[in-house]
């Protein structure tokens, strides 16, 4: 009997169903709500909830379409529970809770970290020990894995997610949302001219991204102030560089504490070149395995969740049907619902 995964990734702006058919994805559809929060320069929580309203169902009925599946063979039914925005991962739980309902299908709750990690085996299968490397908007974690959903968080951010820090200075720069991209571009046409801080000037694999966000936003008023203009583009480069070399710092020290075969990057920050680029340098001549997700996985999608569904399917871990959302989901806790 085949096994088909449904899956439904709700946890921020983008809507999304995928199914994943004994192991191959066969509809990954996503509506993005980019251009909307564009005009905020964030993403407004309660907008993005309305309009995950308006798209589930359009999206539902895409990817059922497009790989051919009708409801009552679907075996399983991932959703993200968190983290995320409380009312944006609400959509995506009643909307699973209802085809379980209708259909008695199971559901299988999924940490949303969890999807970003394994959205690398979409590239090729991860091999363990293993260090996988998250940054994204709302996260900055690394996560030591001995096996499969074996996770254990080694270092994390005491403050600010990485994400939060480039959507930030760039919105005081005048940059778009999102900021990341920005800023990755203008980086490599500037010069590192600008004098920031270094964060956290300690031993452990932690992360802290306050101190360097504020003295940007700061630098940034005292020239204003002085008359002085903003040479955006080596700010750019110039705060890219601490960023990610905090990154690679911290990954090169756990790398020397733990037992790691492979390095995988996760999380929509992943996209970022300049992390890309730094981290497959920093590690080509190891005995280290270096993954780069595909760009298509680094933006939050439903494949990512199915993907971690179809795991979740092998050790029956299915929720009632009074399971609700948390937006502060540990990954270490994702079989505790």
């Amino acid at each position: 009997m085949d096994r088909i995964i449904l899956a439904i990734e709700s946890s921020c702006d983008e809507t999304a169903v995928a199914i994943l058919k004994n192991g191959e994805l066969k509809a990954n559809v996503i509506s993005s709500q980019i251009e909307v929060h564009q005009k905020y320069g964030g993403v407004m929580p309660e907008i993005a909830s309305r309009l995950h309203l308006e798209n589930i169902g359009a999206v539902l009925d895409e990817a059922l379409k497009k790989s051919e599946t009708k409801l009552e063979d679907v075996s399983a039914i991932a959703f993200t529970r968190g983290p995320g925005l409380i009312g944006a991962l609400h959509v995506g739980l009643q909307a699973a809770k209802t085809l379980s309902l209708i259909y008695n299908i199971p559901l299988i709750p999924v940490h949303h970290l969890a999807g970003h990690i394994y959205a690398n085996e979409y590239v090729e299968k991860l091999k363990f020990p293993l260090l996988a490397v998250v940054v994204s908007g709302g996260n900055t974690e690394l996560v030591y894995m001995k096996d499969h959903l074996d996770f254990e968080i080694i270092g994390e951010t005491k403050d600010d997610a990485i994400g939060e820090s480039y959507d930030k200075v760039a919105r005081v720069l005048g940059l778009p949302y999102p900021g990341g991209v920005a800023i990755d571009k203008l980086a490599k046409e500037g010069e590192h001219t600008y004098k920031l801080p270094t964060p956290l000037h300690d031993n452990s694999l932690d992360f802290s991204y306050s101190g360097l966000k504020t003295a940007v936003i700061n630098l940034i008023h005292k020239e204003e102030q002085n008359g002085n203009e903003i040479r955006v583009a080596d700010m750019a480069k110039s705060f890219q560089d601490i960023a990610v070399k905090e990154v690679i710092e911290r990954v090169k020290r756990a790398t020397e504490r733990y037992e790691i075969k492979e390095i995988v990057l996760a999380g929509g920050v992943s996209a970022n070149s300049y992390l890309r680029s730094e981290i497959t340098k920093t590690f080509e001549n190891s005995d280290i395995k270096v993954i780069i997700p595909p760009l298509w996985c680094t933006t939050d999608n439903a494949a990512m969740i199915a993907m971690v569904g179809n795991y979740l399917y092998d050790k029956k871990l299915f929720a009632p049907l009074s399971i609700g959302v948390d937006p502060s989901w540990k990954i270490e806790d994702f079989d505790k619902f």
